[in-house]
């Protein structure tokens, strides 16, 4: 029997489900988005409260830990807050946003839903540098300060988002940037922040910014050999669209990603490693979790010794190719150590 041209991976457990509420809509144009989200691409249209219900309560039975909202921006779907509400029955949720349109007015009502609520609200906030001039070439012009503006409406309002950015920067600035940002989100109150650091996904606006996947970029069958597939979030996670069900919110753009009409369906088929960003996944876990990255060793490091102090490694040189074999040398890859 020939083996499929690319390896799948069975679903552990639904510990993850996730919405792609906005579909691609948002109202920003990142230079970096491996989705190409903007204002006028429909590609995948909102979700509505309704579909979002009959998700939760197909999933009622199937065990979830945590429910997740991504986009484009969620906060651009009108029903945003009731579908919070109604999630919030059902267990933890997480919305990926930009904080962009975070009024005190909205967040007061997000408190509100919180305190109602025994399951946890958490947000995860998108900003890609420590200052305007670092954050905005990749985000847009304004967005640093418009952001930083609803992380601290939010931590007024006694939330502690997960503030994320992709990592940009040389692996030798890692250990400045990381207190860099302690010390702009200090400035709208935020002490002790939460930080993650994404590696780059190769593929969207990030392939023309950047660069794309090499061919020998690929998770191949033996690579899986003695793996963790644990570290892959499509053994424990199915994303829920407008359009059908998929296998990871990175892989929206893929039909081999496109599972089935409904969840009851797509818990039952294996995910595809068939597209080239499964191999950063692959090479740096689950990065589409919650898990934070390790901030205080670094920081107190390049704040008692300079920054070359902090000794830390990352990911984002591209791997070194066998041309002969096509097999993958991977550099040293490992993202900032995790908390």
């Amino acid at each position: 029997m020939i083996a499929p041209r690319f390896p799948s991976v069975p679903l552990a457990a639904l510990d993850q489900l996730w919405f792609q509420v906005s579909g691609t809509v948002c109202n920003l144009r990142c230079r970096h988005c491996f989705i190409s989200c903007s204002p006028d691409n429909h590609s995948f249209w909102f979700m509505t409260r309704e579909m979002v219900r009959s998700a939760l309560e197909e999933s009622a039975g199937m065990d979830v830990k945590e429910y997740y909202f991504t986009g484009g921006e969620p906060f651009m779907n009108t029903e945003m807050e009731g579908i919070l509400e109604d999630t919030l029955a059902f267990g933890p949720a997480t919305v990926l946003t930009n904080a962009t349109l975070f009024p005190p007015r909205r967040v007061a009502a997000l408190r509100d839903v919180q305190d109602r609520s025994a399951h946890v609200l958490t947000f995860r906030v998108s900003i890609d540098g420590y200052s305007p001039e670092t954050n905005d070439p990749i985000r847009g012009e304004g967005t640093f300060e418009r952001a930083m503006e609803g992380v601290g409406n939010l931590v007024a309002a006694g939330f502690r988002p997960i503030i994320t950015a992709m990592q940009s920067w040389p692996c030798e600035e890692m250990a400045c940037t990381l207190r860099a940002f302690r010390n702009a989100l200090e400035s709208v109150g935020y002490d002790e922040p939460r930080l993650k650091i994404l590696p780059p996904l190769l593929i969207g606006e990030e392939a023309r910014r950047n660069r794309g996947y090499q061919p020998c970029e690929r998770v191949t069958h033996e690579m899986l050999h003695g793996y963790d597939l644990d570290q892959l979030l499509c053994s424990r996670a199915r994303l829920v669209t407008a359009s059908g069900v998929y296998a990871c919110p990175i892989l929206l753009d893929y039909p081999s990603a496109r599972l089935a009409d409904k969840l009851s369906e797509a818990v039952t088929i294996d995910a595809p490693l068939a597209e080239a960003a499964c191999y950063t996944c692959y090479t740096n876990g689950a990065i589409c979790s919650n898990a934070t990255t390790g901030v205080e060793s670094t920081v107190s490091a390049a704040e008692t010794g300079g920054c070359d102090a902090a000794a830390t490694r990352c990911g984002t040189e591209p791997a070194e190719c066998d041309a002969s074999t096509g097999a993958t040398g991977r550099r040293d890859r490992t993202a900032a150590a995790p908390a």
